[in-house]
């Protein structure tokens, strides 16, 4: 301010707002300096950090495309086991219902021959018993048949062949006419 008031009292037509000269030629020295070492020096630092910025933020977003990617394939393999997982459980389930309707067949199979054998053993005992009361019956009536001869006879009739012919002729006789009756 003093020089202000010096050169106000000088006389001189002095603009406020206009620096002095000297003030300017330094003042643009110093900003080329800074300027210069701005340039050599700041910049290129900067320039430096922000390409390694860059870099780890493009390397960044690879390794994120590369682990979602590898996610995804991760994800597709998963889905495949497990849909191999579920045929393979369907193929054993169906195996295992095929095995079961095996053995049904296999048990409905053993049960109608043991079946068929007990009812063919039922009848050969039926058929053995049949004949031995038919046998035990004819030797009866061949016993009545022979008693009662004697007794309308009159006399014995103890000879065992002739009662043997006697009581097959009998029963023969019986035969026929048992034949005769049913084939009417």
């Amino acid at each position: 301010m003093r020089e202000f008031i010096t050169l106000a009292a000088e006389g001189e037509d002095v603009n406020p707002l206009l620096p002095a000269t000297y003030d300017i030629v330094w003042s643009i020295v110093c900003v080329a300096i800074i300027g210069v070492l701005f340039w050599k020096y700041v910049i290129p630092r900067v320039t430096k950090t922000l390409e390694e910025r860059t870099d780890k933020i493009e390397g960044g977003i690879a390794r994120a495309e590369a682990a979602q990617a590898e996610a995804q394939q991760t994800l597709q393999q998963y889905q495949q086991q497990l849909a191999d997982a579920r045929l393979e459980a369907a193929r054993i389930r169906e195996d295992a219902r095929t095995q079961g309707q095996q053995i049904l067949a296999q048990m409905r199979t053993d049960a109608q021959a043991e079946s068929d054998r007990i009812i063919a053993a039922g009848h050969s005992q039926l058929e053995a018993q049949r004949q031995q009361i038919l046998t035990e019956l004819r030797t009866e009536v061949g016993r009545t048949a022979v008693d009662l001869a004697e007794k309308i006879i009159g006399q014995s009739v103890s000879d065992e062949a002739k009662q043997a012919a006697s009581i097959d002729k009998f029963l023969s006789e019986l035969d026929d006419t048992d034949a005769i009756g049913v084939g009417r």
